[in-house]
């Protein structure tokens, strides 16, 4: 029978991956919280529901850097990553600049891992995270986009509330 060759993977990089894998679940915890926080109470269930599915997303990728990892017979080790210990997300705009900070670090944390993969010549590794690299760049166009829109909305809500205010006293005054 032939010798089977481990396909092992560098030490640098089975940690990035292990810091890769807790970071994604990390992100997963922030957008669950966000998820609870807009239910149908706080008249934001399209917050509710996007943050829910991001949170599902998340985890999956996080397992599927476990899974990625244990098949190069690297050593799953997380690092302890403290929770989000907000309750209140404030309002959709502040939770949407909130899940761009942490998606903004999750894409450093990629680039660092592709960084070592390509130093470390860690080829199968480079493969594996084009895609996810790239829904990276998707995810944070997307959250770009809806923070403007809604920085965009806001403010045309300010500037009617400014057009009627003074609309308002003149119809008292009369």
């Amino acid at each position: 029978m032939a010798s089977q060759v481990r396909d092992l993977i560098s030490e640098e990089c089975r940690v990035a991956i292990n810091q890769v894998a807790s970071y994604e679940l990390h992100v997963s915890d922030a957008y669950l919280s966000m998820a609870c926080y807009y239910n149908e109470d706080t008249g934001a269930p399209l917050f509710a529901s996007f943050f829910e599915d991001q949170a599902e997303v998340k985890r999956e990728h996080a397992k599927q850097f476990l899974r990625y990892l244990r098949k190069r017979e690297g050593k799953i080790c997380l690092p302890v990553i403290k929770r989000p210990d907000l309750d209140n997300w404030g309002t959709g705009i502040q939770a949407l600049e909130s899940a761009l900070e942490l998606e903004n670090k999750l894409t450093k944390l990629l680039q660092d891992l592709k960084t070592l993969a390509s130093v470390n010549s860690e080829t199968d590794l480079l493969r594996f995270m084009g895609k996810y690299l790239d829904k990276q760049k998707r995810n944070i166009g997307y959250l770009e986009q809806q923070l403007q829109y809604h920085k965009k909305l806001e403010k045309q809500a300010q500037e009617e509330d400014v057009f009627k205010k003074p609309a308002a006293k003149s119809d008292k005054e009369t």
